[in-house]
């Protein structure tokens, strides 16, 4: 399986989360994303996980997690459904 992205050198100061990712330096105010960041202590925004796929960021102390696609402004196109086939079609 790939990995949905590469995270690196993450650290918080405050609110702020910077990060490297895919290559790129990157900071988010997380006070404006999350209401338990904001409102929680430095000692708790400091205990986080990083997830090995490099979907999401996860703080087990405040039981929150954000992808980092939703920081970065990456929106997914909705999955369709596949058409029948005609194996999936009733015999009669």
């Amino acid at each position: 399986m790939s990995k949905a992205h590469e995270i690196r050198d993450a650290k918080m100061s405050g609110t702020t989360l910077t990060m490297v990712v895919d290559g790129r330096q990157c900071r988010f105010d997380l006070a404006r994303t999350s209401k338990r960041l904001a409102r929680a202590t430095q000692a708790q925004r400091d205990k986080f996980e990083l997830s090995p796929s490099g979907y999401g960021i996860h703080w087990p102390e405040l039981d929150e997690d954000l992808t980092i696609d939703g920081l970065l402004g990456i929106v997914h196109a909705p999955a369709t459904e596949a058409a029948p086939t005609a194996a999936d079609r009733p015999r009669s």
